[in-house]
């Protein structure tokens, strides 16, 4: 089956992301391409100002951009991808449920709602039945799935490996993220060159509360979220992709590091098409992982682990991952996979 699928905000860093991945998927067909009203009406190639280390494919550099509106998107789309700013989805990706699409999400709007799949479906696949439960309650025949953070992301998956081990009872973090996350023109060079800027707004929250929906327990109508603390210190550093995070976890049952590193490399990926073989690489240099070096594990959809030592109620780790493929275009594809794996498509 050939799911033809639509880019919501597709001039935007994510949505050439998106194009990049999509474009040679051999589930998906690019069949709509959506922005600003002021790129509607002209093909891809004028609208984009593209910044991807490959060329605009041929097949997308011709086609008609046109308004993010429900009304002017085919009907006989099946799936939508969308990477708006979250003031914009908030207000859009409703109506394109209603209008009976399903959207997979990078946006952060209603990633916390109580029937909105927040989704990494090497962790918790399950929670996509919460589709279900949204049609129930808001009376459309579309759905919207969201991909977390791309900071939220770079975390969970150690941490997953480490409460299905041991118990997590709290969990500190300080990121270190590249630029990259901010968008195109986020970060002035003036700005971030020769500095490091302690402050993302909004990151903290994200990271406290996603995690803890993303671990937490779906019983077929609601998820209970993990009950433990998260504390959150988010910073920009001049690399261009990769955010590595140092975390420090406080754990219900002991836990050694061999024990700890079992259980992350041992930790299940999943039979998708973008899933990476091994869904957490475990590094045992002690100056690894860094983001040039290993942001593109597995063609950038791996997450990467190292540095992990035992502390007097935990333990300690940095982990790494590709910012804009594992964090955001590639976790929403992911999703897409999921959707058609389990039916939804």
């Amino acid at each position: 089956m050939t799911v033809r699928a639509g880019i919501l905000g597709a001039t935007g860093a994510v949505g050439q992301r998106l194009i990049q991945l999509l474009e040679p998927h051999p589930e998906f067909e690019i069949a709509a391409l959506t922005a600003s009203a002021e790129s509607a009406g002209s093909q891809y190639r004028e609208a984009a100002k593209w910044r991807i280390n490959m060329p605009i494919p041929d097949s997308v550099a011709e086609m008609t951009v046109t308004e993010t509106d429900p009304g002017e998107v085919s009907d006989d789309v099946d799936l939508i991808f969308s990477s708006l700013p979250s003031s914009i989805g908030e207000e859009v990706e409703p109506g394109f449920c209603e209008a009976g699409y399903i959207v997979s999400s990078n946006s952060s709007n209603s990633r916390a709602d109580d029937d909105v799949p927040l989704t990494i479906p090497e962790i918790n696949a399950d929670h996509i039945d919460l589709i279900e439960v949204q049609r129930d309650e808001r009376s459309w025949d579309g759905a919207l799935i969201k991909n977390p953070n791309c900071s939220t992301i770079t975390m969970v998956p150690p941490l997953a490996a480490l409460e299905d081990a041991f118990g997590l009872d709290s969990v500190t973090v300080s990121t270190l993220q590249a630029v990259s996350g901010a968008g195109y023109s986020g970060v002035s060079s003036m700005e971030i060159i020769d500095n490091a800027i302690p402050h993302i707004g909004g990151e903290e929250t994200k990271m406290e509360t996603e995690s803890r929906k993303l671990l937490g327990e779906f019983d077929g109508a609601e998820v209970s979220w993990l009950d433990a603390n998260v504390d959150a210190s988010c910073n920009r550093i001049p690399t261009l992709d990769g955010h590595l995070e140092n975390v420090w976890t406080d754990t219900t049952e002991d836990a050694t590091v061999e024990a700890a590193k079992d259980a992350m490399r041992s930790y299940p990926s999943l039979d998708l098409h973008s899933s990476p073989e091994q869904l957490i690489h475990v590094f045992e240099q002690p100056d690894r992982p860094q983001p040039r070096l290993d942001r593109d594990t597995e063609n950038g959809m791996a997450i990467a682990a190292g540095g992990i030592q035992e502390t007097e109620t935990g333990l300690q780790f940095n982990c790494l991952a590709h910012n804009t493929l594992r964090g955001a275009a590639g976790a929403s594809v992911l999703n897409g996979e999921l959707l058609l794996e389990r039916g939804y498509l």
